[in-house]
């Protein structure tokens, strides 16, 4: 699978290895282009995963943001639920792309 923006592939990885929560694809760390991700201030906690981390995404001086997100650090109950360590796994949204 591809998270792609403005025809950037940002992330890019196998199906098996992504985790499906809540309407998201979350790529593992090691596939996302981290020279793309610039780290928001904005602040937002999940109630039952836990802090948030934005991240701007930026290509040859244009910006989208926020359109990023992880969790550094989930809440144990979190990974319980979901039954897979995500922590620093990143999703997409907004006008970022994810396709097969």
């Amino acid at each position: 699978m591809k998270a792609l923006w403005k025809e950037h592939v940002i992330a890019e990885a196998e199906r098996k290895d992504l985790i499906y929560i809540e309407g998201n694809w979350y790529f593992p760390p090691s596939s996302v282009k981290k020279e793309y991700l610039v780290k928001s201030d904005t602040p937002y906690t999940c109630p039952w995963k836990g802090v948030c981390q934005y991240f701007t995404v930026t290509i040859d001086g244009e910006s989208s943001q926020d359109s990023a997100f992880s969790y550094p650090d989930p809440k144990p109950t979190a990974i319980d639920q979901v039954k897979k360590d995500f922590s620093n796994y990143v999703a997409f949204w907004r006008d970022v792309t994810v396709s097969e």
